[in-house]
């Protein structure tokens, strides 16, 4: 039998409820969406199936309208349907699948399994998305049968956006259960599955929530302030930029406090179970309902003037008073932000001397030790716990690998100076003369076992091609500052860019032009793509904005046609080449970086991508060919031999507007409706396995016998499409949804997208657009609102609307 979920029930339509039903309609899969019925029904609504439903359709209604969006696409919702759990039971007996994510309460939950036994079709999975209560307590005295296909899925929210899914085995499941989800789970969810142990809070709350009750605790005992303590928390440790406390604001205080208490109470043996005993001013903070971003209010809080300026504002415990938030610093953070590399970071703050320095080395031992601590009573090895770690809480580095880039050695000396204890497998492990948790060799990553005292292999899902692991296995052929081009097997090679953002510059341009020669010569096909570390990263942030702004500045025009032209050159050798090329974007893929997939054969995408051709926010246009490729987009997704035949004005706008409104894509399916990508396109939900995807892509098309599409004149609107195109300005100019000089540029990039001075209906030569391309960006790059906004966004990140 082929197990499949085509139909899944998600019985709980809070937060984390909406979110997986969601995630799971973004997959395909239709989605039964349940809640209870409400307590406070008047006598008139009682038969009325509007008012029953009133709590989930509130569910499925705030997982509409939750920013960031929880949907892929908000069409997805129509593979929704919503029912209450008096009424509609009995429609988890068309369920493959059958979520419980309802409160946090033992009884609650045994209740609901017991109807759900009675409804349930047998082989159907029965999964649970509890934090904390342990399943044998949740199924003792089910059938036999229910607990064969019973087992945690602990998803992590926002749902959409976390990695982690954390699997928990139940002591009776099948082990072809627990085989079929964690591939379901990897591939068509695309999420990082980690194994945990039926133990309170799993392995990433219990570790996670361990380390921000001792910060709390030693920030307290210390004197630190909440600002101090989350600017040491940050990305020079390799977290995100909410740090802490702008984390549990986003998570909110009653979670955290809730997951504290269980942890305490169900773990009387942890040695660091104190640190779970949150300050006392968390309690007032509760009890003042100021739970963080749900409340408005929380750690920190945002305040409006009478002029409708933002205020950031931070708590004083002290005082539980707000007070204007002053961003601090410490010297060892200073030093952190001129270094290139996240372990040299790392080195500038735990080995640092000044105050903030050495709290964030007191907070990394302290975490140091307890994740050794932890294996294997939560989880069989390291790799769950930094996985957790990365996937959960969107850390770069896991416990292990933090330790690792400090220096496994040097920490624990350091440690037994400070008369702590270090565990026991730790000691074992350098008594042995193994001094690392993971090491790399001929590009195979490898761990430290504890329980068999050697190093095994990392496990990696069959599709994922690693870029690392073959440069670490000596397979990179060309190199440079800006990019990489790496054999990834099977005669397949892939150029990476590693500049800042990703940036393209002209170390960029000039190495795709290298690598399309090498794979002439050498390949079978080309793939474009990289790896980063964290969610959502870039593919590409788009053209190096700094490069433009000096030619701007210095007024160096021809440099800057040479340097456009050879970049137009590089994307159609990439199109017209005589071998498969495909993109694999993932995360932001803007400007010069959505022109080069354009320009690729296929676009394999991440499920969250957010794509687009945004020049003229900085008072330009795409001259990489953007403004060509898009309008081809559109044009190649007619019926083939039917463009002339079709009516292209009902495409024209559209095209043109994703340019001058600087339209980007909040996910891959808005790419799709956006016209970026066609039908050949593909998204995969999963980005640790994109590489490998786009690969196999190259291998299909070189299998299918690939010849290079033809070199041909495209279609084009000419003085009608401008036409359309000046009268929609002037109703966004009337309405105000563009400047004067939006549509000064705007004007000008319909002129250059229609084909120029030419009738509707033309065929133009490729190389005719992209020499108006150049002549506009030139002129464009001559204006002193141009510059201004180049030098705008290079000096705040943000666009100017001048």
């Amino acid at each position: 039998m082929i197990r499949k979920v085509r139909k899944a029930a998600i019985i709980g339509s809070g937060i984390m409820g909406g979110g997986i039903a969601a995630l799971l309609a973004g997959a395909g899969v239709k989605v039964q969406l349940l809640d209870i019925v409400p307590f406070d029904l008047k006598d008139e609504e009682k038969n009325d199936p509007t008012a029953r439903n009133r709590i989930v359709k509130a569910g499925l209604d705030a997982a509409l309208t939750s920013a960031p969006s929880l949907f892929f696409n908000k069409k997805d919702a129509g593979l929704i349907s919503i029912g209450n759990l008096d009424d509609d039971i009995e429609k988890i007996s068309e369920c493959d699948w059958i979520i419980e994510v309802v409160v946090e309460n033992l009884g609650i939950k045994r209740d609901l399994f017991t109807k759900v036994e009675k409804y349930r079709k047998p082989g159907s999975i029965v999964t649970t998305n509890t934090s904390g209560i342990p399943l044998q307590d949740i199924c003792e005295g089910f059938s036999k049968e229910f607990k064969e296909h019973f087992m945690g899925t602990h998803f992590f929210n926002p749902v959409r956006y976390m990695h982690l899914l954390e699997l928990i085995p139940g002591s009776d499941t099948l082990p072809e259960i627990l085989e079929f989800i964690a591939a379901f789970g990897e591939k068509n969810l695309g999420k990082g599955i980690v194994w945990a142990k039926d133990t309170p809070n799993f392995v990433g709350n219990r570790i996670g929530i361990q380390g921000i009750g001792a910060i709390m605790k030693a920030m307290v005992e210390e004197g630190m302030t909440i600002p101090e303590v989350d600017a040491i928390f940050g990305p020079a440790l390799g977290r995100p930029r909410t740090a802490i406390f702008k984390t549990v604001d986003l998570v909110g205080l009653d979670t955290v406090i809730h997951v504290c208490k269980n942890s305490y109470e169900l773990c009387p043996d942890d040695e660091q179970r104190e640190a779970l005993i949150l300050p006392e001013f968390i309690g007032k903070m509760a009890d003042k309902n100021l739970l963080g971003n749900k409340t408005q209010a929380g750690f920190y809080k945002t305040e409006l003037t009478p002029k409708w300026k933002k205020l950031r504002k931070v708590l004083n415990p002290s005082t539980m008073e707000y007070e204007d938030l002053v961003r601090p610093s410490f010297p060892c953070i200073d030093e952190a932000k001129k270094k290139t590399t996240l372990k040299e970071k790392i080195a500038c703050v735990l080995k640092g001397d000044d105050k903030g320095a050495k709290f964030a080395w007191k907070m990394a031992a302290n975490s140091f030790l307890y994740a050794a601590n932890r294996v294997p009573e939560i989880a069989d090895t390291i790799i769950e716990i930094d996985n957790s770690m990365k996937w959960g809480y969107n850390f770069e580095m896991g416990p292990f690998e933090l330790w690792d880039a400090y220096g496994v050695k040097e920490a624990v000396d350091r440690i037994e100076k400070e008369g702590l204890d270090v565990p026991s497998n730790v000691k074992k492990m350098l008594e042995k003369g193994n001094t690392c948790f993971y090491k790399l060799e001929n590009g195979i990553k490898y761990f430290y076992d504890f329980a068999s005292a050697s190093y095994k292999e990392v496990p990696v899902a069959k599709n994922m091609v690693s870029i690392a692991a073959a440069k670490g296995n000596n397979k990179t052929v060309m190199e440079n500052n800006s990019a990489s081009l790496v054999d990834i097997g099977d005669d397949v090679f892939c150029i990476e860019f590693h500049t800042k953002m990703n940036a393209i510059n002209e170390e960029i341009v000039d190495s795709i032009g290298v690598a399309l020669d090498y794979v002439d010569k050498n390949g079978a096909g080309l793939v474009i793509g990289n790896e980063a570390g964290g969610m959502p990263g870039a593919f590409s942030a788009g053209a190096d904005l700094g490069f433009i702004s000096k030619l701007c500045h210095d007024k160096k025009y021809a440099e800057m046609d040479a340097f456009l032209k050879k970049a137009q050159d590089g994307i159609q050798k990439t199109k017209y080449s005589a071998f498969p090329v495909v993109a694999a974007p993932y995360g932001m893929v803007l400007g010069g970086g959505c022109e080069t997939c354009l320009g690729a054969d296929r676009i394999v995408a991440h499920s969250e991508l957010y794509m687009g051709l945004v020049e003229i926010g900085v008072g330009l246009l795409p001259a990489g060919g953007g403004t060509m490729n898009l309008w081809k987009k559109y044009i190649n997704a007619l019926p083939a031999k039917t463009a002339k035949d079709t009516d292209l004005a009902k495409f024209f706008v559209p095209a043109f507007m994703k340019i001058g409104m600087a339209a980007v894509s909040m996910s891959a399916a808005q790419a799709v409706g956006n016209g970026f990508l066609g039908q050949a396109d593909r998204i995969v939900f999963n980005r640790d396995n994109l590489i490998g995807e786009a690969k196999k892509e190259v291998l299909k098309m070189v299998d299918d016998g690939y010849v290079p599409p033809a070199r041909q004149g495209l279609i084009v609107m000419g003085d009608a499409g401008q036409g359309m195109v000046n009268a929609e300005i002037f109703n966004m100019l009337n309405g105000k949804f563009m400047s004067d000089y939006d549509a000064f540029l705007a004007k000008r990039i319909a002129y250059v997208m229609s084909g120029g001075e030419v009738k509707v209906g033309s065929s133009v030569d490729e190389d005719t657009i992209l020499k108006l391309e150049r002549e506009a960006f030139i002129d464009f790059s001559k204006e002193e609102k141009t510059i201004a906004r180049i030098d705008h966004m290079l000096t705040t990140g943000r666009p100017l609307r001048n």
